[in-house]
């Protein structure tokens, strides 16, 4: 077993990778709420599966590549849900606002959004946010 399947996840929940964001990296589960797309989409960032950050996101805003492994200077290191809105089983569309801490280059820094969520064929997918200070 892997480092990466035993360590805590990078989402911020209390479990291991394995049990937690990797089902969903790997495609063996779906996440049923934006927030834990969210947190799945964190986690990916954190461990540079650009794949899976590419797959949830939905085609009209949906970049070409992201090139997480260029320059390989940025480290995610914390995630902390501020509130989310609608994302229900009853909801076509939901936000999530977010912070999440990390390093880049020895410096800390961190990025505060309200990104919003639709379901596309059947599926939660990223669609945008806004960036707050």
């Amino acid at each position: 077993m892997s480092r990466r399947t035993t360590s805590p996840c990078p989402c911020g929940r209390p479990a291991t990778y394995a049990e937690c964001c990797e089902p969903l990296h790997s495609g063996r589960a779906a996440a049923a709420t934006p927030e834990e797309l969210m947190r799945s989409r964190y986690a990916a960032f954190a461990v540079g599966d650009e794949a899976y950050l590419l797959r949830t996101w939905h085609p009209r805003t949906r970049p070409p590549r992201l090139g997480l492994g260029e320059g390989g200077r940025m480290r995610w290191v914390g995630l902390e849900i501020l509130g989310t809105s609608e994302g229900t089983a009853f909801h076509s569309t939901g936000t999530v606002e977010f912070r999440a801490r990390y390093t880049e280059g020895g410096r800390p820094g961190s990025l505060h959004e309200r990104s919003r969520f639709e379901r596309y064929d059947g599926a939660w997918v990223y669609v945008d946010g806004d960036l707050h200070e």
